[in-house]
C-alpha cells in the first residue's frame, strides 16, 4: 500500500483512476512568489494575492454552475492548494463536489516551504481521492533522466482526466509548469478558463483595493464555461 509521507493517508495509483471527464475540471496556476503586487507597490501585495484567490474561486464557482462536480488539484503550492482549500469549503454546502488530489510522486512535499505543509495535510485529509502519478516510493525529481518528467506527467494526467482546465497563467510565462499544462490542454481540445495577473489588476482598477468590493465585482463576470472548445 502506498502512503502519503505528509498525512500518512493511503494513496492510489493514478493509473487506476477512472474519471468522469464530462464532470471533471483540473486547476493549474502560479505560486505566490510569481504574483507581482498591484502597481508594483509592496503595500498592495496582500490585496493582490487576495484578488488572485477570489478570481480563482469565482472560476471554480463558474465551473460548478455549469455542472462540473469533480476538481483535480495538482497539490502544488500557490494556486493548486488555494483552489483545493476553497473546494473543501464548497464540499460543506454542496455534496456533489469532489476533490481529487494528484501528486506527481510520493516525495513531492520534501521541497515544500514549512508553512505550506499544514495546508497540504489539510487538503490531503479532505480529498475524496488521493493519487500519485508515479508510484516509485524512492523516486525524486531530477532535471535529467527519467525523473525529469515527473511534473510533466502529473500535468498531462490532470488534463487527460478532465474536460476543462481552470488556469491562472500570466502572459509571457512560457517556461512554467502552468504554461506546459495549458498548452497541452489546447492541443487536447479542452475547454480552458484562463486568467492572468493583468485581469487581476483590471479587477482592482474597477473595484478598488477593498476585498469586499472585489468580491462584488466578480459576481458580474460572464461565465467562462459558456464557450465550448
Amino acid at each position: 500500500m502506498l502512503i502519503s509521507l505528509n498525512s500518512g493517508l493511503p494513496v492510489s495509483s493514478a493509473s487506476e483512476f477512472v474519471p468522469d471527464r464530462r464532470a471533471t475540471a483540473c486547476i493549474t496556476g502560479h505560486r505566490e512568489k510569481s504574483i507581482l503586487p498591484y502597481k508594483g507597490d509592496p503595500l498592495f501585495s496582500d490585496i493582490t494575492v487576495g484578488a488572485v484567490k477570489m478570481m480563482l474561486y469565482r472560476h471554480i464557482d463558474m465551473a460548478a454552475e455549469r455542472g462540473y462536480t469533480d476538481f483535480i488539484s495538482g497539490l502544488a503550492t500557490g494556486a493548486d492548494l488555494w483552489a483545493a482549500e476553497y473546494i473543501i469549503r464548497k464540499k460543506q454546502t454542496d455534496p456533489r463536489i469532489r476533490l481529487i488530489g494528484a501528486m506527481p510522486y510520493l516525495r513531492h512535499a520534501e521541497h515544500f516551504p514549512k508553512d505550506s505543509l499544514g495546508l497540504l495535510e489539510e487538503v490531503e485529509r479532505a480529498a475524496d481521492v488521493l493519487l500519485t502519478v508515479n508510484t516509485d516510493p524512492d523516486i525524486v525529481y531530477s532535471k535529467r533522466g527519467e525523473a525529469s518528467g515527473l511534473y510533466r506527467d502529473r500535468n498531462f494526467f490532470m488534463v487527460d482526466s478532465s474536460s476543462a482546465v481552470i488556469a491562472f497563467l500570466n502572459e509571457g510565462s512560457f517556461a512554467s509548469g502552468t504554461s506546459q499544462t495549458v498548452n497541452y490542454a489546447y492541443r487536447s481540445g479542452r475547454l480552458i478558463a484562463r486568467f492572468g495577473i493583468s485581469e487581476v489588476y483590471e479587477l482592482i482598477d474597477r473595484a478598488g483595493t477593498d476585498l469586499r468590493n472585489i468580491r462584488r465585482e466578480l459576481a458580474f463576470l460572464n461565465n467562462a464555461f459558456d464557450t465550448q472548445p
